[in-house]
């Protein structure tokens, strides 16, 4: 049997998400505003002898670094999409480059509680104005960031006969965690840049200096926890943890509706909107394989299927 005659028994290994071309080019461009505030920042605060306009321009470049592993993680998932030595393709590039940027954010928090206790143990002066007015520049570029990188949820509508519970759980194989990295990135900033701003105007009216390092850690406690979810999401995926029992069921369900029986079942995401999935079938009178993949062609997300189909005496 020659290639050709093979092909129509042959299927690609793209399992990349369908909307990862728009979620690259988004991080492009929020990496690019990123890019230009800090350059701004960095500028004025050498122009100006400003360290706070300073510090901020610094912090600005290790934002960059961290959406540069999103974008990194883009490009290689989508450089190697046809290399066969990926046995499942490189859908799950994106879920590494969103457990590395889990990793960052943590240690972001971390770093941030220390800087607040330090702050707490050995005030320092604080420019108020000038602090004041780089948190609400910090704020509004997050916030423009945020919008840029916020991900769509629509409804699919699909005219599929299989059951409710599997549709409402779709949404969860479609989350794209290399963008959700970003999104927290951006997100995780804009909440330190609210606390400073009311940290920075208690000080400034009321003389609560205080107030300043105490949102430092209030901040970095949240952070820690958006870190943490974002380490288990990801987590769960690169080790191919079964995120939807209840897919599981309907899928048994399907498959033994004649008097068959679903022997073994293993089910995994290959990447955003795709999934995989092993069967095993124990019947008296089995059905040819076609008959089976035909009953789990509703069950769209699954993108690469093995049937296996025993008789039992």
């Amino acid at each position: 049997m020659n290639q050709e005659e093979l092909k129509p028994y042959t299927h690609g290994h793209d399992f990349l998400g369908a909307s990862q071309a728009r979620h690259e080019r988004r991080t492009h461009l929020v990496i690019a505003l990123t890019a230009v505030m800090m350059v701004i920042e960095v500028t004025a605060g050498v122009i100006f002898g400003s360290m706070a306009l300073l510090a901020d321009g610094w912090h600005m470049a290790s934002h960059a670094a961290a959406l540069s592993i999103t974008a990194l993680g883009y490009w290689l998932a989508r450089r190697h999409a046809a290399d066969p030595r990926f046995c499942f393709g490189t859908g799950k590039v994106g879920e590494l480059a969103g457990f590395a940027s889990a990793l960052l954010l943590g240690f972001i928090a971390v770093f941030m509680a220390y800087e607040s206790v330090l702050r707490l143990v050995s005030p320092v002066t604080i420019a108020f104005n000038q602090a004041i007015w780089v948190a609400v520049i910090g704020l509004v570029v997050n916030l423009v960031s945020a919008l840029m990188l916020k991900e769509e949820h629509h409804d699919h509508g699909h005219g599929h006969s299989h059951d409710h519970d599997e549709q409402e759980h779709g949404h969860s194989h479609d989350t794209d965690h290399n963008l959700k990295s970003a999104y927290m990135h951006v997100v995780a900033d804009a909440l330190t840049s609210v606390l400073a701003i009311v940290a920075l105007s208690a000080g400034k009216f009321w003389g609560w200096v205080w107030l300043d390092p105490v949102m430092g850690i209030v901040g970095a406690v949240v952070i820690a926890r958006w870190s943490w979810g974002l380490l288990r999401d990801t987590g769960r995926m690169l080790l191919d943890m079964n995120l939807s029992p209840e897919l599981e069921q309907s899928i048994r369900r399907t498959l033994e509706q004649g008097g068959d029986k679903v022997s073994d079942l293993h089910l995994w995401r290959l990447g955003p909107g795709h999934l995989g999935a092993i069967v095993s079938i124990v019947s008296h009178d089995p059905q040819p394989n076609a008959a089976y993949r035909d009953k789990l062609a509703a069950f769209d997300q699954i993108s690469h299927l093995t049937v296996e189909v025993h008789q039992r005496p």
